[in-house]
């Protein structure tokens, strides 16, 4: 058998288990808020987040791949040498998926970007040597990486702090949340749209202008905006929260005087001191008298039937989650693979290539069927450990995460799925105070980040010996 062939071959397999362990575990981080809020049942998340990755990965994918296949390691360093390249990227694809096959099974959910950049910079730096990395644009991609959740982080605060002032705190909520959701709808599909429409559809070969791209995604969110308001229409008539209840506003009130009652006590002096320090005193335990009848009225069905509305919405941000994260991150998968084949094709390395549509569809097929058959194995944590999720909840989530990362994937930067929606979820639980927060599972998951780049950079040039050495021993080619 030819060899160009065999190798060929084991790229499309390596490739297509690389995309299945993407699905195993990072999609399930897509889908997790969702399933945690009970938004949606299990199975009909995996079907709606599988053709929406697929859609993502197809559409968009291509634009995040140049980044993974040329823009880590200098490929003319392996110009004398091009076979040296080409097993290089296949080891970085196994050794990724070695990886997080081993994360999948352990329930850990870890960055596949983090993964496929840590064994790209682990070969890149030993065999090519340290010139051959590019590090300005490592920095770049690691700057990405803080920037991710804390972007996605500060938008999941306002979107749920908006949310709770503007719905939960008003004196009329139905009234509020009939208001405010069409708009949220129009916000989600729009957005949704311009992603995909605005060079989205260059696979199918239709180029709209920035213009045309606006009108077409404002009439589809102008549709979206009047479904939400026929939606909302079936919430009962306006109606004042129940006298007999606090209203949610005395708590931020309060919380607010002990503050300022907290700064009295450390500046002042004598008896001034000690009634500030009694006020304060009878401060938190009213804070904690309202919080407890709070509570209580919100689980009126008030607020459940505000809460259920946020089902619909969070459908439609998990939509922009999946496809998000299908067109981001299938460039770990299929960036490697369209750099092997082209060598193998044209026999010297390229500084660029164009990413074949098959190779696509290969990338966005694995993350289908890795979501389907292992995507479950770490739902649980995203959507329940890190913090109680309502439905509002995982709206803001979810919809400040797809905002980050879909703005990050025209960018063409590889920013982590993980960081950004764990940073998301983190930022709708500081909103409801640090105390809400699990900070053990949280200390557990950026463990799991710290210690993938070094054990993927390290497997990776494992995994080149061994390849170098079944391909020399068994096929009498040696390099």
């Amino acid at each position: 058998m030819d060899i160009f062939f065999l190798l060929k071959l084991v790229t499309i397999g390596v490739g297509f288990y690389m995309a299945w362990t993407i699905g195993a575990n990072d999609v399930s981080n897509a889908i997790g808020t969702s399933v945690g809020t009970k938004a949606l049942p299990l199975k009909k998340a995996v079907i709606l987040a599988a053709l929406l990755e697929f859609a993502g990965a197809f559409f968009l994918g291509s634009h995040v791949s140049e980044t993974i296949q040329e823009g880590i390691v200098n490929p003319y360093v392996f110009s004398a040498t091009p076979m040296i390249y080409v097993l290089g990227m296949v080891a970085a694809l196994l050794a990724t998926g070695i990886w997080l096959h081993l994360a999948s099974y352990l329930g850990l959910p870890v960055s596949t970007t983090h993964a496929i950049v840590g064994s790209v910079l682990g070969f890149g730096a030993l065999i090519g040597g340290i010139h051959a990395v590019y590090w300005d644009k490592i920095l770049s991609i690691a700057a990405s990486w803080v920037l991710s959740p804390v972007m996605s982080g500060f938008l999941a605060y306002f979107l749920f702090s908006l949310l709770q002032k503007r719905i939960f705190f008003s004196i009329h909520p139905l009234k509020a949340a009939k208001r405010l959701i069409p708009i949220l709808v129009f916000i989600s599909i729009f957005t949704f749209s311009l992603t995909l429409i605005y060079q989205g559809l260059a696979v199918l070969n239709f180029h709209p202008n920035i213009y045309e791209s606006v009108a077409l995604s404002i009439i589809t969110g102008l549709i979206g905006f009047f479904i939400g308001k026929i939606i909302v229409s079936r919430l009962p008539k306006d109606q004042c929260i129940p006298g007999t209840s606090p209203h949610p506003m005395e708590s931020v009130h309060l919380e607010k005087a002990a503050k300022h009652l907290l700064r009295l006590k450390l500046s002042a002096k004598g008896e001034t001191r000690k009634k500030a320090s009694s006020l304060l005193k009878e401060t938190a335990m009213l804070k904690k008298e309202v919080q407890k009848k709070s509570h209580v009225s919100k689980e009126s069905s008030i607020y459940n039937k505000i809460e259920n509305q946020f089902k619909y919405l969070q459908m439609i941000s998990a939509c922009m989650i999946a496809f998000a994260h299908g067109a981001n991150d299938v460039s770990n998968a299929i960036g490697p693979v369209a750099a092997v084949f082209d060598v193998l094709n044209s026999k010297v390395i390229n500084t660029s290539s164009n990413i074949p549509t098959w190779i696509l569809l290969l990338g966005g097929s694995g993350i289908v069927i890795g979501l389907a058959t292992w995507g479950w194995r770490v739902i649980e944590t995203i959507g329940k450990k890190i913090t109680t999720l309502t439905p509002t909840r995982g709206f803001s989530a979810e919809l400040g995460a797809s905002l980050t990362i879909l703005v990050s994937s025209k960018l063409g930067l590889p920013i982590s799925t993980t960081h950004a929606l764990v940073g998301a979820v983190l930022g709708v639980g500081i909103a409801k105070g640090i105390s809400a927060i699990n900070l053990r599972v949280l200390r557990d998951i950026v463990m799991s980040w710290l210690i993938t780049i070094p054990v993927c950079a390290l497997l990776n040039i494992v995994v080149f010996y061994i390849l170098k050495f079944i391909l020399s021993r068994f096929t009498g080619f040696s390099i």
